[in-house]
């Protein structure tokens, strides 16, 4: 079975016009152009004076799928000083490289009452995907995540195995989304949605590198779906190589 999700309704569209319509709205259309001599970011994510987190929950229901006894889940990844499961990513870039392929429909599997992957990375105005794999009844819960306050963006039940349903995404304001089960309050995981091309989700060693960077000056973020932003700026020269570095 297979629900595709159109319009919001008639009273939300009403409030997300005055939304777009505030100087805080930054998604734009964004152009593919060609980009000579581009230049590169790197640097790397630090756990900083963070600490890592994670929660026990108890598996209460549907034991056949989802297991027994607790279930653990790393909501603050770490290894040593290396933040994980961070995105550095540059804001309000108007052209540049075209995005990645296969960003504009991604896919999120829910089997043994798991989200995965547990971070997904698509393009903003692409279509998210759930599948549920499971024989018991999930209901995907997406929210945008907008400073501490979040949004409804998707709210869909899928009661029976092989269910699918497909939900054309475009954020606003907030750089990525935290996705939920509302039958299964262990189920968590995080989409990254890229306004641009220009991010990179950090390796297991906190490292990034962002390549193909038009000449010029930008802001500059580091993304995490629970710490939320770092904020910095960098200037790029046409073939040149800079170094950012952010710590929470």
């Amino acid at each position: 079975m297979k629900r595709t999700f159109g319009i919001l309704a008639v009273s939300l569209a009403v409030a997300g016009i005055a939304t777009l319509a505030t100087p805080h709205s930054t998604w734009a259309a964004y152009k593919v152009t060609d980009v000579a001599n581009g230049g590169t970011i790197s640097g790397k994510v630090l756990l900083g004076s963070a600490k890592k987190e994670s929660k026990s929950y108890t598996i209460s229901k549907d034991p056949d799928a989802c297991g027994t006894g607790n279930r653990e889940v790393p909501f603050v990844r770490a290894n040593g000083p290396a933040l994980r499961d961070a995105v550095v990513y540059l804001l309000k870039v108007k052209e540049g490289k075209a995005f990645e392929s296969g960003l504009k429909k991604t896919t999120i599997n829910q089997e043994k009452c798991q989200f995965m992957p547990y971070l997904s990375v698509m393009e903003n105005g692409g279509v998210l995907e759930a599948i549920n794999s499971d024989s018991v009844l999930h209901n995907i819960h997406t929210y945008e995540l907008i400073g501490r306050a979040r949004r409804t963006v998707m709210n869909v039940s899928q009661p029976e195995k092989g269910n699918i349903v497909t939900k054309k995404v475009k954020l606003r304001k907030g750089a990525g989304m935290k996705v939920e089960c509302d039958a299964h309050d262990f189920m968590h995981a995080f989409v990254f949605v890229a306004k641009n091309p220009y991010y990179a989700v950090v390796d297991d060693k906190g490292q990034f590198e962002i390549k193909g960077v038009p000449e010029g000056k930008y802001k500059i973020n580091s993304w995490h779906g629970v710490l939320g932003d770092q904020k910095g700026t960098v200037t790029v020269t046409a073939g040149g190589t800079v170094n950012v570095d952010f710590s929470y």
